[in-house]
């Protein structure tokens, strides 16, 4: 059932040991916390109904999540990949979720601009949604429950996204007023680089 009142959850990937980083990556000093931070401020700026955090490598993500105010969902076959992490995500969520809003805990200039329309045009009936920056798709994505069979059947290291793309013309695009949505940390020199132009 399609309208505004259908509640939306926000669900952090924050479950990967950051091998290409070196480790803790999630936990590396960021402007004036920690690298999970900017994630978690993006999903407690969005009008969702609560924040999930999706932990596995590094016990230090989920207390800090935790003291932050969100609920820990422990994805206990993380190493298997971005999928298990999700799918541990959705798995997790309360039977009244109408969608997910799905955020990377490696990705903290998300734009909070972008996070309200995604969420109403999963909530007014798409199946998904997903910020779009000169032409290329970024994150977050807001998820209807409808999809959420298909994202509970996903394998290996690959997320949503071919799921995402394979919705065509289904797929609402929101203009991010900014390179925030393409902008993620992979290695320590990431952490000091700006997005692209803006």
């Amino acid at each position: 059932m399609s309208g505004v009142h259908v509640p939306i959850y926000a669900i952090v990937l924050a479950a990967g040991a950051g091998s290409r980083f070196g480790g803790g990556k999630l936990m590396a000093p960021f402007r004036d916390g920690v690298l999970l931070d900017g994630a978690l401020d993006v999903a407690f700026a969005a009008p969702v109904a609560a924040v999930y955090v999706v932990v596995g490598a590094d016990p230090a993500v989920g207390a800090r999540a935790e003291a932050r105010g969100a609920s820990i969902i422990d994805a206990k076959d993380h190493a298997l990949g971005l999928s298990a992490s999700l799918k541990a995500g959705i798995a997790a969520l309360p039977e009244d979720a109408g969608g997910a809003l799905v955020l990377l805990g490696d990705m903290p200039r998300v734009p909070p601009a972008v996070l309200q329309p995604l969420i109403q045009s999963v909530q007014a009936g798409a199946p998904a949604a997903a910020p779009v920056f000169e032409g290329r798709l970024g994150n977050p994505v807001a998820l209807s429950a409808a999809l959420f069979p298909q994202v509970l059947a996903l394998q290996g290291d690959r997320g949503a996204r071919a799921l995402i793309e394979g919705l065509g013309e289904a797929l609402v695009r929101v203009p991010a007023p900014d390179a925030g949505i393409l902008f993620d940390v992979d290695r320590p020199d990431d952490l000091h680089r700006t997005p692209l132009s803006t």
